[in-house]
């Protein structure tokens, strides 16, 4: 691999950030963070989706023009991410002027290539999903399942796109290509709703939605937002339909994961990908459908009052740092499945595995070397033994995991480590030994564990950014090395630390030291 390139879905400005968009972004950026210390060329795509009739209405119920709307909700998705230290490399919005241009160009071109034609439609619209639904879709009561609403019966003269045309295309390269959706139980899923899918809408008559990107050739009817908003994913790299795209894309398309959450994964399986193959253009390596986060084991809902943001739990911790949370998120699931929170949750986790384990185990560490040989490290302590061997394991663990967005069994194969360091520092006794004279056998404890941190700092780096800085520093390491540079004995022979330079990587959040002054 000598690229990566991941995207995140682009949220929708109809409202402020919550825990459930955060999830997303955050396992985004924890994978993101973790290929760039294996990859030396990568990008990372964000952004949100201002298009659409919820848009037009939410503004005009405010009284104000959608634009401006756009522009204070998209504000909010920014400033949230800063908060989480989301490092991507760039935000996309809808209603910038070259993606606008370029979604123009690649309705044009498959409208000429005749996959896009026009046809008087009358169906059951939900603004909620943005699409047409069947009556196969509806719950009992005849209601969209996730938006629990009745869908709009509408009748209009639309552009539909040829869905059905690639139908067959989709499912051979799903079938051939296991790692394509994951997922994998996610699969099935899709094959399954491939069995009867039919030609979509992909323009609205502006009489009814005018807030949206026009038809270049047909100023009547306003590009649906799927092609729209699905299309982000190659504009913001300067994909062009008339070959004449940007180096940033023949650079990093494909992207290696699309993460996206479950009940978006039909449009990103079936209709991304078949506009894809309309337009020649090479398929994204995997798409990844995370599962929700609910709130006290309850859906998040407005109507139940229980929606929550990042910064309401930042605030009730009185967190500086956003790493307790980034971690928490990303432990809160196994791979796809749905994950909760809870505050009690919250805090048993992160005092566990980061201040009680992994915090107290380096400082204590940190500590004794600094009194029992005044902060050096000395020649005959440079040792390689059962914990070296464990260490360059989890790095190849952790790949592993990776590699398959299994973001909560990396951690917990990082903080299995940082157990077994405890226990062998327990068993070991470095205290009794000092006690007992034996000094080179002391030395040898405290070099093992100490050089056994500088792997747990790098590998807990994409979580914990902020905490791995703290441990390098005090390790004397670079928290930006590759992770092939990981090796046996990284701690040299020398001075490490004074006893003024140790300080606590994390505190618990119920110690009366982790407050705000």
């Amino acid at each position: 691999m000598n690229k990566f390139m991941v995207t995140t879905a682009i949220d929708y400005v109809n409202g402020a950030p919550h825990i459930g968009h955060a999830y997303e972004k955050i396992l985004t950026d924890v994978l993101f963070r973790h290929f760039k210390q294996r990859v030396e060329k990568t990008f990372f795509l964000t952004g949100v989706d201002e298009h659409g009739i919820k848009i037009q209405k939410t503004a005009a119920s405010l009284n104000i023009a959608p634009k401006e709307l756009c522009d204070k909700n998209a504000d909010q998705f920014k400033q949230c991410w800063e908060l989480l230290d989301i490092n991507y490399d760039k935000f996309i919005r809808t209603t910038d002027e070259d993606h606008k241009k370029i979604v123009q160009e690649i309705f044009e071109k498959l409208l000429e290539k005749g996959d896009i034609y026009k046809h008087k439609y009358e169906g059951l619209y939900c603004s909620g999903c943005e699409c047409f639904l069947s009556e196969k879709d509806l719950d009992e009561n005849g209601c969209c399942p996730i938006h629990g609403k009745k869908p709009e019966l509408v009748s209009e003269e639309n552009y539909f796109f040829k869905l059905t045309k690639y139908k067959d295309a989709i499912i051979k390269h799903i079938k051939e290509n296991p790692d394509f959706i994951m997922p994998s139980f996610r699969a099935n899923e899709v094959l399954n709703q491939l069995e009867n899918i039919e030609d979509i809408s992909v323009s609205r008559a502006k009489t009814n939605v005018n807030w949206g990107i026009e038809v270049k050739s047909d100023p009547t009817q306003v590009i649906y937002v799927w092609i729209d908003a699905l299309s982000n994913y190659i504009t913001a790299l300067g994909y062009n339909p008339n070959d004449e795209s940007d180096e940033k894309f023949k650079t990093f398309w494909p992207a290696n994961f699309q993460i996206i959450g479950k009940d978006i994964l039909k449009f990103h399986s079936i209709y991304w990908i078949a506009i894809l193959m309309a337009l020649g253009v090479e398929l994204p390596k995997t798409i990844y459908a995370h599962g929700w986060i609910t709130i006290d084991k309850n859906k998040m809902s407005k109507s139940t009052g229980n929606v929550i943001s990042p910064k309401t739990v930042m605030d009730a911790f009185e967190l500086k740092e956003p790493d307790a949370f980034r971690y928490f998120m990303c432990t809160s699931a196994q791979g796809g499945k749905d994950g909760n929170y809870s505050d009690e949750d919250f805090k048993e986790r992160v005092n566990a595995d980061l201040a009680n384990n992994m915090g107290n185990l380096l400082n204590r560490t940190l500590n004794m070397l600094t009194k029992y040989f005044d902060g050096n490290i000395l020649a005959q302590h440079i040792c390689e033994g059962e914990l070296t061997k464990a260490s360059i394991e989890t790095i190849s663990k952790v790949k592993e995991h990776f590699d398959k967005v299994e973001l909560s069994e990396a951690a917990a194969e990082i903080i299995s480590l940082v157990d077994m360091a405890n226990k062998y520092v327990n068993d070991n006794a470095p205290w009794t030994l000092a006690k007992e004279g034996k000094m080179d056998e002391c030395g040898k404890v405290l070099y093992s564990i100490l050089d056994l941190m500088t792997k747990v700092a790098v590998l807990i780096y994409p979580y914990c950014p902020n905490i791995a800085q703290k441990m390098a520093q005090q390790l004397k390491i670079d928290i930006n090395m590759n992770l092939d540079e990981l090796s046996a004995k990284m701690i040299k022979e020398g001075k490490l630390i004074e006893k003024s330079e140790i300080q606590p990587v994390f505190l618990r959040m119920d110690s009366e030291f982790a407050v705000k002054k």
